[in-house]
């Protein structure tokens, strides 16, 4: 009986952690994606607001390749309120195709979250959007921590048009 409730138990939270990782409505990952482009860092301009993020400001993430063929992820950020930065460390992995960007980001055990890379500057990979299992998650990143402003306010109009809440955007103060 224990060993029925452990599978199906096991089975449940596998079927959690693969209902994190699907893609939001009408969001296509980028294609063809260059993951070597992608590495480094990059800043937040403007994100939907989550509690693991709630105050924080000078947030950036850093992409770097691991042994296993997956992405080391480093993200950091400045809390006032603890006077002391923040950091999370995770990893991620391609879901279907390396030359895609749709990406698996797991910051806690064997819990994976979607990380969706629907827009991209295709010359230079100087800015992005990026998104979750759901509406609910945007992120603008860019390579400065700075962004145009006649091109942050091209990539917010885009969001709004797929169904984020961009009213609800928080532009982060990157401190310069």
């Amino acid at each position: 009986m224990k060993t029925t409730r452990f599978k199906l138990a096991m089975l449940l939270c596998g079927l959690l952690a693969l209902g994190c990782v699907r893609l939001p409505e009408r969001i296509t990952p980028v294609k063809p994606f260059e993951v070597g482009r992608y590495l480094g860092q990059w800043y937040e301009i403007a994100r939907l607001d989550h509690s693991f993020e709630r105050g924080l400001t000078q947030v950036s993430a850093t992409y770097s390749l691991r042994e296993d063929g997956g992405l080391a992820v480093l993200n950091r950020g400045w809390s006032a309120k603890d006077g002391a930065w923040k950091t999370a460390t995770g990893k991620a992995y391609f879901v279907r195709d390396p030359r895609e960007g749709y990406l698996k980001v797991s910051f806690f055990g064997p819990f994976y979250g979607s990380y969706v890379i629907f827009r991209l500057d295709p010359k230079d990979y100087r800015y992005a959007l990026v998104a979750g299992p759901d509406k609910s998650y945007l992120w603008l990143l860019s390579r400065t921590p700075t962004l145009d402003a006649a091109i942050q306010r091209q990539l917010i109009a885009e969001a709004a048009a797929l169904g984020f809440d961009t009213s609800r955007l928080v532009l982060v103060d990157q401190g310069r």
